[in-house]
């Protein structure tokens, strides 16, 4: 009895498992789709932005996986400042092409570049090696 049971669970636990991936990954990709749509939910592409930084910051990890700032303060201090950084570019970015009547996507905004910038840092600094 003990048995069926158990095999009942592991067989339904796969298959929600499975089932909350799949729902994860169809929000994750209609949140980066809505991104490229201007009149799309903002707070929606935002999702989409941090869902796209922080897999850009797993895949980055392969090809960089030691971080070479030593300190805790100073990597806490990177977390903070390289975010900012890169949404004040992404905002100096925008208006240039703005000035040129390129077409600005969302991410040539202070706050999408933000977002990205943070999510990616945040999957750096957690997951990254310090040597």
């Amino acid at each position: 009895m003990e048995f069926i049971f158990e095999l009942l669970f592991e067989i339904f636990g796969e298959l929600i498992l499975q089932v909350v991936f799949q729902v994860l990954a169809e929000f994750g990709l209609q949140s980066l789709r809505a991104t490229v749509q201007k009149d799309s939910n903002p707070w929606l592409a935002a999702l989409g932005y941090i869902l796209l930084g922080a897999i850009v910051g797993g895949v980055s990890l392969f090809f960089f996986p030691v971080l070479h700032i030593h300190t805790h303060k100073l990597r806490v201090l990177n977390l903070a400042i390289s975010p900012l950084a890169a949404g004040a570019s992404m905002a100096a970015l925008g208006a240039w092409r703005r000035r040129r009547d390129q077409p600005v996507l969302r991410i040539d905004k202070f706050t999408f570049g933000f977002v990205f910038a943070l999510s990616m840092a945040l999957v750096r600094f957690s997951f990254g090696r310090y040597e």
